[in-house]
């Protein structure tokens, strides 16, 4: 099935990039295979459940409006969850932040899809493990 996409320059850029240096014959198979890995990290997020640790890293502008608020909110909202954050200024415009979480995993799974939802995230990438109450 054949569907049209529209993306920013840089982005199309930086992919063309990519899909030369692994060798892709087109564009076509790269973004096959990051459809792929998009649906098995999706699959992957199904699975959090019990009591987990980890972390959510997110890249974001803060200068969208309403942006740093709205990911203050997500953080008070679960409060109960986070044991920890980094902030880090990596430009004018652009910050990074490390989330450390303990708890349920349904529940962090929930946090970290709140913030992925939020426009001007650039980049939201959930880790978690079992905690040792479950090994």
């Amino acid at each position: 099935m054949r569907i049209g996409v529209s993306l920013p320059d840089n982005l199309l850029d930086k992919f063309d990039e990519i899909i030369e240096k692994r060798g892709y014959s087109s564009r076509s198979e790269g973004i096959r295979d990051a459809i792929r890995s998009y649906i098995s990290y999706y699959e992957w997020m199904g699975d959090i459940k019990g009591h987990r640790v980890g972390i959510v890293a997110v890249t974001y502008d803060h200068t969208k409006r309403g942006l740093s608020n709205a990911l203050g909110d997500i953080q008070h909202h679960y409060t109960p969850l986070i044991k920890s954050s980094v902030h880090v200024h990596l430009d004018h415009d652009n910050c990074f932040e490390v989330i450390v979480l303990d708890g349920d995993g349904e529940k962090i799974k929930e946090l970290a899809e709140d913030i992925m939802a939020l426009k001007g995230v650039k980049f939201s990438k959930l880790t978690t493990i079992a905690s040792n109450e479950n090994i």
